[in-house]
């Protein structure tokens, strides 16, 4: 009797396939890395053909049976992606145009008209500018402003999950867990906007260009015998609702109860909870729905978050690639070294993460910030203010979450790139003061996933019951009370004020210079 589960996760810069068992033990992984990640044709365009994510998912998943594992003892398979990334389809299901990757930087400038009355309502609550981001942002409204006649031919608007579900099944379904980017969706509801909701006026979409949306843990459908064979498994096979990344993240890290916050790591860092009921942290921001039936993630990000390492290897750290490449070893290996080699709090330089400008905290004018330079700074002080800005960044989003929903955060679960960094880990837990786990498994997106195939199955009768089977603990970092009171005063007394002190100056800045672009 099959008894294994295949969990399909297509990221921004590669896809993996993962075979588990029910106790949530990796068998087997291929991962495939798209050539290039995104092609830009435009200046701040990001852009990649979906054929490239659909031919890289079934490469992997073959990859698997050449390995070694069997594709007769696959019971079901679950499917994670990256978010926001959307596909324009024809009546006949043919791509119009590439996928507009959730990177991308076009905005709308002329977007639909909203009514006499929604307008009023939005200026009473406060709420203008916001929904003059929502509608800048929609990729909907852009397409229907710069490419009519395309628009007019797009049958379906897909997120990357929608359009990969529909290729696997055959049918216009998604998991209501994945929709998370600007498009008419009920975020409390977890289901399209009602009709009399502003949504649909706010942005250039129908309700008929929307697939359907089903639960995570529920059926989506049965693989069909051309996508079968593509993957090299059995047709029929019934493919799980899961949910997106971040969300199958949290689940796959073990966080699913309000007291308990998931970090990740990656290319946008995160602080996540998982609440039982919806409340918004952030006024007028929703939260997202969770890899759980009826649950929500309280999210806060930080947009440029891990990227900022990439960017500091990029430009300061040709010594350390010359010497990795010399090694023989990763460049991050060495980073850990630079930071060994600084005390903790950088002998003062103090790092605001606002790489990229926000929605609300921080606001559309918000630029990056370090304050405290000194001639005895060097890169690695540098590098080592860059993870502690970070991570000040999540703790400050802890204390908005705590402050919302009235649950002290007692656990940390962190995974993503980052957390394999031992001193990022110690520098979490010192500044957070609490422990930071990092769980044994790294591939914690595709375990959510697969999380989600195992209760759509039966073999576990809530996701609860599984998380308890299928994940483990993992290393406990301790924070270290010196280090950690260090901390908590440069948090409190020089962190904390550094947006309100310098927004006024970074509102000049764009005032002057137009950069951010409104």
């Amino acid at each position: 009797m099959p008894k294994h589960l295949l969990a399909l996760d297509v990221g921004t810069q590669s896809a993996r396939a993962l075979v588990f068992d029910a106790r949530g033990e990796l068998l087997g992984k291929a991962q495939q890395a798209f050539e290039p990640v995104y092609v830009s044709p435009q200046p701040g365009w990001a852009e990649q053909d979906p054929e490239r994510y659909w031919a890289a998912m079934c490469a992997c998943s073959r990859q698997l049976w050449c390995d070694g594992l069997r594709p007769d003892d696959i019971a079901a398979l679950a499917l994670t992606t990256q978010r926001a990334t959307m596909i324009c389809v024809d009546a006949a299901g043919r791509v119009l145009r590439p996928a507009i990757v959730w990177l991308d930087q076009r905005r709308c400038t002329v977007p639909p008209r909203l009514s006499a009355f929604w307008r009023a309502a939005f200026r009473v609550a406060g709420a203008t500018s916001l929904i003059a981001h929502l509608q800048r942002e929609a990729d909907a409204n852009w397409l229907a402003q710069h490419e009519p006649a395309l628009w007019r031919q797009t049958s379906k608007f897909l997120f990357l999950s929608g359009w990969l579900t529909q290729r696997l099944v055959g049918a216009y379904v998604d998991s209501a867990g994945c929709q998370v980017g600007f498009v008419p969706f009920d975020y409390k509801r977890l289901d399209w906007a009602g009709p009399r909701d502003f949504k649909w006026q706010a942005i250039a979409l129908r309700r008929d260009q929307l697939p359907d949306l089903v639960a995570p843990g529920a059926p989506l459908g049965a693989l069909t015998p051309a996508a079968a064979e593509a993957l090299g498994v059995p047709p029929g096979l019934p493919l799980i609702a899961a949910a997106a990344d971040k969300a199958c993240e949290v689940l796959g890290s073990g966080a699913t109860t309000p007291d308990t916050a998931q970090l990740s790591f990656g290319t946008t860092a995160t602080i996540n909870t998982t609440q039982p009921r919806y409340i918004e942290v952030q006024r007028m921001l929703p939260a997202y729905p969770a890899a759980i039936p009826g649950a929500w993630n309280t999210e806060i990000q930080i947009y440029r978050g891990f990227w900022m390492v990439s960017w500091f290897k990029r430009e300061f750290a040709h010594r350390e690639q010359a010497l990795a490449a010399e090694r023989g070893v990763a460049v991050e290996a060495l980073f850990d070294e630079l930071v060994a080699s600084v005390p903790a709090g950088s002998m003062g330089l103090m790092l605001q993460p606002y790489w990229s400008p926000g929605v609300r905290d921080p606001g559309p004018e918000a630029k990056g910030g370090i304050i405290g330079f000194g001639d005895v700074h060097t890169r690695a002080h540098f590098y080592r203010a860059i993870l502690e800005g970070l991570v000040y960044g999540l703790r400050a989003g802890r204390d908005e979450i705590e402050r919302r929903t009235g649950v002290l955060i007692r656990r940390l679960l962190v995974s993503g790139g980052g957390s394999q960094s031992d001193q990022a880990m110690q520098i979490t837990a010192d500044i957070f003061g609490l422990p930071a786990e990092r769980p044994p498994i790294y591939e914690t997106s595709a375990l959510g996933a697969a999380i989600n195939a195992a209760v759509g199955l039966g073999w576990y009768r809530h996701h609860r019951d599984a998380v308890a089977a299928m994940t483990r603990k993992g290393k406990v970092f301790e924070p270290q009370p010196q280090v950690a009171a260090l901390y908590d005063a440069l948090y409190r007394e020089v962190y904390r004020r550094m947006y309100a002190r310098l927004q006024p100056l970074y509102a000049r800045i764009r005032r002057i210079t137009g950069y951010p672009p409104p």
